[in-house]
């Protein structure tokens, strides 16, 4: 019954397209007679549906969009919040872990309960969050909703449960942090301010308690008002009326006086003795012009007033700068006694904090660092050195140095390669840090037992690649490499190309290949580019080989079938250029057209390379005709081999890197020969290229400025915290690859690709667009994972444009190939294969995957002794046979007929530029690569597993009979897809447009997961995601950050020893020259009991409609763990006490009634001795 169903599926899947009986119509109609079947291979299968789960895991770099900033000075544990409604904690290195609220709301203000395992977060939605730190998933407790007040600030002094809470009504509100209700205690604004006042004095901007007595609570007014409100008798001590609106206030420890900063840059000093008036009013960055009156100067939007005993006080502040000179960065000011040092900044400013040694506000504060959060950027200044430097960032915070265009994910590598690496990255890193250790140490990590090397690789818009290790849960990056070094840098007259091809990023990587045994990388880059290099230890000076190759389309030149003998495009090996000739002819062309030229200009002199990746081989595509070359859309490379292929939607490439030749340069079409399973009809390009002339004449200036824009992202848009929103609306209308702009995704890295709908060629832009132009590469999918266009249009998205872009069916086939005639190379992979049927042993083979679902194999000859494959030529013969899947082809893979992942051949690394050693001279050492007279036992034939966006097949090779076939999705497609090992066994992964992950059993193709893990599709996502070993994945979540996740159930259950502890049981600091009773008390000379004014028998109850308790997720322990510092200790001992009393009570009203007892009976006792006294015996 398996079976009968299995050829049924077969038969429902097959596309009868091929009427002429070619090798596709035996191969994708099922299961031919002559194919074993799963008994005859006998693979057992081990991995179940019980092996899989979706998990994230940890998340690197900076925080995206970041808003608010906290740091608990006990812990030493720091706290970042976002716009997004994402919280980030952060220790010691590996301690870093990543909240989200589920509403998703900006977070407005961090509040940690200092030393309690504590955070409360106050977010956009007017909502209070208590999360608890004790576990290494932080879970909310608590959560209380404001109704009919927007929550402004919040305060919450050290060691107190009583959380002050001011509204934009000028309101201020007081919440019970252990029970999360707001207490009947109200400070209304119009009792605040005098009642003489006509005015609103505007929301609460700032609240802070005394340092000198906690009963006086400091209320800062947006409009300059500031008043002291004696929480006690219920009333304003002073009121102060000032001209400029208020940005904060910071206390001098003795609580004395305090200093705030002004709107109009100043920053001013009230002393508690004469509140008419300050005593001091500066403008540190104002200067005095003629007249005498100080120019205007910009916000001073924060200061922080600390004091230290061995020096004079620190006054840290942003803003505050002149308006005197336009395009100034962001600045941090410090001013030590007189000395005033301006910091500048690359970003701008969203918040600082003062780090000092103590966590009490009523000593000497002694800061020690400040902390700077910019907005694409985090910093911490050392105070204690008079220069001030900055400390090393210990978390990897510059991902985003460059927008990342491009991931590769690497599990399991080989062990060496990350020491070398980082040896060689560490020479070249920054000097002039702080020598002391990071200042934010708080936590505990330790590397688990389950670790394995893991190498991440990014790719970014200026052409650099970063390595990073990411062993367990780490990321710490190794080495950075620039590829722009290869080229030469563009001149204002070069042939009048550099306006128009010299935008932002011409350097761009699309593409990686790394092959971490033989360590040599190959990057594809946005210019039609391709760079080979080589890892040594060493420098060398060497010069760069550049191949240029002239690779076009032109349907009305393909050949006959009956005369397509395809031979192979051989080059001069002699040339270090070669040129091979194209299908047609060029005819005499205008100067003014550009014709075989590269985009770029390799540098043609001999170069100093250090150690590291060296380049050696840059092959570049060329224009055609005025018309650009097309995007590389698929690459791969193979030590063993020494071969390099590449492919775009006009053709195939393979290049020869160790004899530095072309192997071959044919189009898509040309390598089916007569096996060409479709009836394309021609088109008369000359026609259409005279009605495009304009727009080809544009060249790559508007091919780049579309693809441009989408690599880049909505970067610039996205992550402007201004206030402007035209600014921000006008950025966005500028970028084309702006997130939900016009309500649908668009990519910020993908490459440029045709909507969905064609337009109508009578209209305005129909004969223009009847050919595409240069900035369209003409992929026939819309929606294909070659160009990575993952949404369309809302006016795009019917059924007619969603069965142009998806679908082939059976009976329209032949016209939807008529529509686009463009092939692209999807996918390539060189493999020991057979590359006919009747092949009795494997070869070397190049597997070619198209957009049109068709699969090619490339049977090749390799000498196999070195001294004849650096002199014989490398024959690569197309042998026309075809399989054929639905939609482009994603992936293939390789296993023998144990169910065994097949690797493909590879070089082990020499150092080509190492000192010669006479008595071991190197030589080439492969692996899995064996020649025609020594396979013997590798004869049996192997499966071959193939990946699409819409199925997967298995084909037993060399008879390429199809023995499993699996429909992966009809509603949407696939993104990216890999064969990966997991728990001992190869599974195949897929990711799906509509967010899915799903997994599936090899060969048999059996359905393991399906989770939808992404509610919605971002083209971000799309472009970076990628598998890898050991049941992982990652994918870039924001332009700034890295998600990685796990789908292995083996890693989610030991997920919580990899995480690091955020909360470490820590003895709070006592009060300086104070008893330990006093210090839980804040150490103040008055002491205070809040309880005794804010709680229910005091304050009465609030209004149940002024806010909403919302309980949490998190447990009941979890709950009394975030109780069980020193005020849950406090509350309990109160509780005790007053049990005990109780208690004390009853036994002295229970003694009491004992005493009673004890009276009556005595008294009842000597009435009756009295009685019976003078009666004899014999009377009673």
């Amino acid at each position: 019954m398996k079976k009968f169903r299995k050829v049924l599926d077969g038969l429902t899947t097959s596309s009868p397209v091929n009427p002429c009986g070619s090798p596709a119509c035996g191969s994708a109609a099922g299961t031919p007679s002559t194919a074993p079947t799963p008994r005859e291979l006998e693979i057992q299968e081990t991995l179940m549906s019980e092996h899989f789960q979706i998990c994230k895991t940890v998340r690197h770099g900076f925080p995206y969009q970041p808003t608010a900033l906290a740091f608990d000075p006990v812990q030493k544990i720091l706290a970042i919040g976002t716009r997004s409604g994402g919280v980030r904690l952060l220790g010691r290195p590996g301690v870093d872990c990543h909240c989200q609220h589920e509403s998703g709301a900006a977070v407005l203000q961090l509040q940690f309960l200092i030393n309690e395992g504590a955070l409360v977060t106050a977010c956009a939605d007017d909502t209070l969050h208590l999360w608890n730190l004790r576990q290494r998933r932080p879970a909310i407790l608590h959560s209380l909703k404001f109704n009919r007040e927007r929550i402004t600030f919040c305060h919450l002094p050290f060691q107190s449960k009583w959380l002050y809470v001011g509204t934009e009504r000028g309101n201020t509100h007081i919440v019970n942090i252990e029970s999360f209700i707001l207490s009947g205690y109200v400070i209304m604004w119009n009792k605040a301010i005098e009642l003489s006042t006509k005015t609103h004095p505007g929301p609460v901007v700032h609240l802070s308690d005394s340092p000198k007595d906690e009963g006086k609570l400091l209320i800062g007014f947006e409009s300059g008002t500031i008043v002291m409100w004696d929480l006690r008798a219920k009333r304003s001590d002073f009121r102060i009326y000032y001209d400029e609106a208020i940005h904060s206030v910071s206390w001098h420890h003795e609580g004395r006086q305090f200093m705030c900063s002004h709107s109009d840059g100043s920053l001013s000093m009230w002393n508690l003795r004469n509140t008419a008036k300050p005593f001091q009013v500066t403008f540190p960055h104002g200067k005095t012009q003629r007249d005498g009156r100080k120019e205007s100067c910009k916000p001073i939007l924060k200061v922080e007033y600390k004091t230290s005993r061995n020096s004079e006080a620190f006054v840290v502040f942003s803003g505050g700068l002149s308006y005197d000179k336009a395009g100034r960065r962001p600045t941090l000011t410090i001013m030590h006694g007189k000395a005033i040092t301006v910091l500048e900044m690359d970003y701008p400013i969203v918040d600082f904090l003062v780090l000092c040694e103590t966590p009490y506000l009523n000593e000497v504060q002694e800061p020690y660092a400040v902390v700077v959060l910019l907005e694409k950027d985090f910093v911490v200044v050392d105070l204690t050195q008079s220069n001030f430097p900055i400390f090393e960032n210990a978390y990897p915070m510059d991902i985003h140095e460059s927008p990342v265009t491009c991931t590769a994910y690497f599990a399991d590598c080989p062990p060496d390669i990350i020491p070398v690496v980082y040896s060689i990255g560490a020479k070249h890193k920054k000097t002039g840090y702080s020598h002391k250790e990071w200042p934010v140490s708080g936590g505990t990590w330790t590397v688990g037992s389950q670790t394995y090397p893991e190498i991440i690789i990014t790719g970014h818009a200026d052409g650099s690649i970063k390595f990073w290790d990411a062993t367990a849960i780490t990321l710490q990056m190794l080495y950075k490499l620039k590829t722009s070094k290869v080229f030469e840098k563009p001149k204002s007259g070069d042939m009048g190309r550099s306006a128009e091809l010299v935008e932002e990023d011409p350097y761009a990587i699309q593409m990686i290949s790394w092959c971490p045994q033989s360590r040599i990388f190959c990057v594809v880059g946005i210019s039609a580019h391709v760079i080979m290099y080589r890892f040594s230890k060493h420098d060398a000076n060497t010069s760069i080989t550049s191949l240029e190759v002239r690779l076009q389309c032109e349907m009305e030149d393909v050949i006959s079938p009956s005369d397509t003998e395809n031979t192979p495009c051989f080059s001069d090996p002699s040339g270090l250029s070669p040129q091979p000739q194209p299908p047609s002819p060029r005819s005499n062309m205008p100067d003014s057209v550009r014709d075989s030229i590269p985009c770029l200009k390799v540098k043609d002199r001999m170069i100093r390379m250090p150690p590291g990746y060296q380049a050696e081989l840059v092959v570049q595509l060329l224009w055609v005709d005025g018309e650009p070359p097309q995007q590389i859309t698929s690459l791969d490379l193979n030590s063993a081999y020494g071969l390099l292929a590449l492919g775009n939607c006009n053709g195939l490439v393979v290049v020869d890197y160790l004899q530095k030749t072309i192997l071959l340069c044919m189009s898509t079409l040309e390598l089916y020969g007569s096996a060409d399973p479709f009836q394309r009809l021609t088109r008369s390009p000359r026609k259409n290229r005279q009605s495009t002339s304009d727009f080809c004449m544009r060249g790559l200036s508007n091919f780049y400025s579309d693809s441009k824009k989408r690599i880049r992202t909505s970067y610039q848009s996205l992550t402007e915290l201004s206030d402007n929103q035209v600014s921000l609306d006008l950025e966005r209308s500028k970028s084309p690859t702006s997130d939900h702009v016009n309500g649908h995704c668009t990519s910020p890295t993908s490459q440029p690709c045709p909507t969905g709908r064609a337009r109508v060629p009578g209209g305005p832009e129909g004969p223009r667009l009847a050919r595409r132009g240069p900035g369209r590469p003409p992929f026939r999918k819309a929606q294909s994972a070659a160009c990575m266009e993952v949404s369309l249009p809302v006016s795009s998205l019917t059924e007619e444009s969603r069965e142009n872009s998806f679908s082939r069916s059976r009976s329209s086939s032949v016209s939807s190939i008529d529509r686009e005639t463009k092939e692209a190379v999807t996918t390539l992979q060189f493999v020991e294969s057979y590359g006919c049927k009747s092949d009795t042993l494997p070869t070397p083979c190049l597997w070619v995957g198209t957009s049109l679902g068709l699969v090619l194999i490339i049977p090749m000859s390799i000498p196999t002794d070195e001294q004849e494959r650096q002199e014989d030529p490398v024959t690569v013969a197309p042998t026309g046979t075809v399989l054929m899947l639905k939609g482009s082809v994603l992936r293939f893979a390789f296993l023998d007929c144990g169910g065994a992942l097949i690797n493909s051949p590879y070089e082990v690394w020499r150092d080509q530029h190492a000192p010669d050693d006479p008595d071991r001279p190197r030589k080439r050492k492969l692996v899995n690569f064996s020649s025609s007279s020594s396979q013997e036992a590798s004869g049996d034939g192997h499966l071959a597993v193939v990946c699409s966006e819409r199925q997967a097949k298995v084909f037993f090779m060399p008879s390429q009979a199809c023995l499993y076939v699996h429909n992966i999705t009809e509603s949407s497609f696939v993104l990216r897809a890999d064969v990966v090992s997991v728990c001992n066994s190869v599974c195949l992964a897929c990711f799906c447009a509509n967010g899915h992950i799903m997994t599936l059993s090899l060969p048999s193709l059996r359905p393991l997961l399906d989770v939808s893990y992404l509610p919605l599709t971002d083209m971000r996502i799309a472009r970076t995601f990628c598998f890898t070993n050991g049941g992982q994945a990652l994918y870039l979540c924001s332009p700034t950050e890295i998600q990685r996740i796990t789908y292995s159930q083996e890693i989610c259950d030991n997920l919580q020893e990899m995480l690091g502890e955020l909360f470490t049981p820590i003895e709070t600091p006592e009060a300086q020259n104070r008893g330990f009773l006093k210090g839980f008390f804040g150490g103040n000379a008055q002491t205070f009991d809040r309880e005794e004014l804010f709680g229910e028998a005091a304050a009465g109850k609030a209004s149940r409609s002024l806010a909403q308790h919302i309980p949490g997720q998190g447990r009941m322990e979890g709950m009394k763990a975030a109780a069980g510092g020193v005020v849950g200790e406090l509350a309990r001992a109160r509780i005790a006490l007053d049990e005990r009393g109780q208690r004390l009570g009853e036994l002295e009203e229970r003694t009491a009634l004992m005493m009673t007892s004890a009276e009556s009976f005595s008294k009842h006792a000597h009435e009756l001795m009295l009685k019976c006294k003078d009666k004899k015996w014999y009377q009673f």
